[in-house]
């Protein structure tokens, strides 16, 4: 395996999947260190803490617990990286590059006229030194998953949290909300449809929510930070995940200030389902699938079938069943890593026996198409 098929790889896995099949039990993006005896209470309020977007972890006490999902691997099974990567390549061989050939076929949009980068993998000298510290600990020689941790709310109270918190949100209407949608051509039609919601009085709502629930609720459901305070003073425009019965557990916020990085927040936790998901109906027909909500919102205005995921390293093989009876048109932003998250989404969905076109491929000299570094909403003539 190449450097470049071994970055590949390790973008295509979904690190809380890899935690979950090697029996750590990651909730909300969480789980106790693997070394309880460093912690007060044995890591009794776990300290690491996972991130899909750049697959990686960390712990917040212990300096030497971190890294990507190979380190994960080592650290877990006390294990060499070549063995870790051996392990990764033996549990989802499906996804390792050139593991399965796909025809890509051809189409463009009708009515028509850098995602995540890879996670940085350690140094051999890194990891025989991560090796090494974990070989010496006696905690470290099998881990075993611990107790999960109490839960403070249950999970059916948790989503009404989120809910009542959406429902404290503003509609988008003559905010700088939907001036920012607005400059991206997605008018109030889809605002309304899709039930966007946005902050107008952050410090109203942030103490409106301390005194409504307990802090450390706030905290354990995700939308308070460690300092107490809400975690989006920066992203004020929000995009309910809806079920099939516009109900929602699951949001993604969006800074409208182009300066602010990252721009999109999500709400800690798995991702229940692709954004828009009432669309995959178990009816024969096509569906877009789509890099962000942005380029989902903007194809349902122009009355195009779409779905949205997060980032392709956030695409879960056990939404698969939700795609029964579609053929699936993916339409990835037009550069480096939407062609290498293309690739991976073929090859997952072609386990599956689903069809994928690929948007526009091969028609790049026509003058209407995708140019290099567009994505769905810059293509309908969106501005930033």
């Amino acid at each position: 395996m190449t450097e470049e098929e071994l970055k590949q790889f390790k973008a295509a896995l979904s690190i809380t999947a890899v935690a979950n099949a090697l029996g750590v039990p990651v909730v909300r993006g969480r789980c106790r260190c693997f070394f309880p005896t460093r912690h007060a209470h044995g890591d009794r309020t776990p300290s690491v803490s996972f991130s899909e977007e750049r697959g990686t972890f960390r712990c917040w006490v212990c300096d030497d617990v971190r890294g990507d999902v190979i380190s994960l691997v080592q650290i877990v099974k006390n294990c060499s990286f070549l063995e870790a990567l051996n392990w990764l390549k033996e549990t989802y061989g499906f996804l390792v590059p050139g593991a399965k050939n796909v025809v890509q076929n051809r189409v463009m949009a009708p009515n028509a006229s850098p995602a995540n980068a890879p996670a940085p993998f350690h140094t051999p000298a890194q990891n025989a030194s991560l090796v090494a510290k974990v070989a010496v600990r006696e905690a470290a020689l099998e881990y075993q998953s611990p107790e999960p941790t109490k839960e403070l709310v249950s999970e059916d109270e948790r989503k009404k949290i989120i809910l009542s918190f959406l429902k404290m949100l503003s509609p988008v209407d003559k905010t700088p909300a939907a001036a920012y949608l607005a400059r991206r051509r997605i008018y109030k039609p889809i605002w309304d449809k899709m039930l966007l919601r946005t902050i107008t009085d952050y410090g109203a709502l942030n103490n409106k929510l301390k005194e409504t629930y307990d802090l450390e609720v706030l905290k354990y459901v995700g939308l308070f930070n460690e300092k107490g305070n809400l975690r989006y003073y920066k992203h004020p425009l929000f995009f309910p995940y809806l079920d099939a019965k516009r109900r929602s557990c699951y949001f993604q916020a969006r800074a409208i200030d182009s300066s602010v990085v990252p721009k999109e927040l999500n709400l800690r936790g798995t991702v229940p389902y692709p954004y828009n998901v009432s669309v995959l109906d178990q009816k024969p027909g096509w569906v877009y699938l789509c890099e962000g909500v942005i380029d989902t919102l903007t194809f349902l205005g122009q009355n195009i079938a779409a779905i949205g995921i997060p980032g392709v390293r956030s695409f879960k093989t056990e939404w698969l069943p939700l795609f029964k009876n579609k053929s699936v048109v993916l339409c990835l932003d037009k550069d480096e890593a939407g062609r290498s998250g293309t690739e991976y989404l073929q090859s997952v969905f072609a386990h599956e026996n689903i069809r994928t076109v690929v948007l526009g491929e091969g028609l790049e000299n026509i003058s209407s198409s995708m140019k290099e570094g567009d994505d769905i909403n810059s293509w309908f003539g969106g501005k930033k």
